[in-house]
């Protein structure tokens, strides 16, 4: 966490001069609106540190869309803050959870008690999710649930939880070993496999798969893991074939215009890495909260709740292939439809819905 130390001094020279230049060249400038605090908790070190850095990266470009001028054909593309609030600009506040529920929920804490931040981002596992959603629900400050998706989450009766994102299913992570599994569907000869996994269960996963011999006609991921680009350079030709749900289609370029420009922003921050599902999702979390706090006009908690339950973002204002943002009574976004991708020649491609579908599925799995 970068400690700012406070500059009481440097802004009173500050006035001090800028009174004195009022006094010969005229009337002073008007004050520029104060930030918007906007907190995020990820895991910044330990083993899930590499996904927590890429959401930094995420929500640094969505930022510095909106503070800035690069226009983008989206939602709040134009910059230069936020027009209701005065040009008033995000400054984001990050905090390591180092991927545990247990410091995740102190770290939300501290950045609402102490930072006085007016909502909170998070925060990549679910588990991390649960004790985060029940602080900010305490202390009624919105949270904004970038890519948690554990069903669960929007069933928890909390009334400051919001969640862009489609859902998902719950399963035991971190498994050591997947070789029995492995056998016992080889032993089945199941056509088709659907998986939910992180990204370190889905290289094992295949990779079990692939020491016994066993090639499914089909592998219908749901998300996670195998979407992530530490897992294709992990399992290499053997993720050729995988289909997977995904939230994100980055070749749905035609229409989502945004995309070539957000992407080529978040690359300059990532050494080269492209938007994926997770950093997608991410970005697309603060854009939503930015347009909040616009439309609500105010960072008071009461009003930016109000603004958040009447969101209504179109699909096509954003870089996601959702038909939109809208949420029920449970903070759950109701458009947030996926898309079917799959890993063909070394790509994702998208290959359902038709309207945006890139190409036709190959039904081969691996090599």
């Amino acid at each position: 966490m970068t400690i700012e130390t406070p500059a009481v001094g440097r802004r009173t020279v500050l006035g001090a001069a800028v009174g004195a230049a009022a006094l010969t060249s005229g009337p002073a400038l008007a004050a520029a609106p104060p930030d918007i605090l906007v907190g995020a908790v990820y895991p910044l070190s330990g083993n899930a540190a590499p996904i927590g850095n890429d959401a930094r990266v995420a929500l640094e470009t969505a930022a510095a869309i909106i503070n800035g001028h690069h226009d983008v054909p989206m939602l709040l593309g134009q910059g230069g803050g936020l027009p209701a609030l005065g040009g008033a600009k995000i400054k984001l506040i990050f905090a390591d959870s180092q991927n545990s529920p247990q410091i995740a929920q102190s770290e939300a804490e501290r950045l609402i008690t102490q930072d006085k931040v007016v909502a909170i981002i998070g925060s990549y596992t679910s588990a991390t999710a649960v004790t985060i959603s029940q602080i900010c629900n305490r202390y009624e400050v919105p949270y904004i649930s970038a890519e948690n998706s554990a069903p669960s989450l929007s069933e928890q009766g909390l009334t400051w939880f919001f969640r862009p994102s489609p859902t998902d299913i719950a399963y035991q992570a971190s498994t050591p070993s997947l070789a029995v599994e492995a056998a016992r569907l080889r032993a089945a000869n199941a056509d088709v496999l659907m998986p939910s996994s992180y990204t370190n269960d889905a290289i094992l996963l295949v990779r079990s798969m692939h020491n016994v011999g066993y090639t499914p006609k089909a592998i219908m991921a749901q998300d996670a893991g195998f979407i992530d680009p530490a897992f294709i350079a992990a399992v290499g030709p053997l993720a050729e074939g995988v289909m997977s749900r995904s939230s994100y289609a980055s070749d749905a370029e035609k229409t989502r215009p945004a995309i070539p420009k957000v992407n080529a922003l978040y690359k300059s921050g990532t050494k080269g890495k492209d938007l994926d599902d997770l950093s997608a999702r991410e970005f697309t979390a603060l854009q939503v909260l930015a347009d909040a706090i616009n439309r609500a006009g105010s960072t008071k908690n009461t009003a930016l709740q109000a603004a958040l339950k009447t969101t209504d973002i179109p699909g096509n204002q954003t870089i996601m292939p959702w038909k939109g943002i809208k949420f029920d009574a449970t903070g759950q976004n109701i458009l947030g439809n996926p898309v079917i991708q799959q890993y063909q020649h070394g790509a994702w491609h998208t290959i359902f819905p038709a309207d945006v579908a890139t190409a036709d599925a190959i039904w081969t799995v691996g090599t």
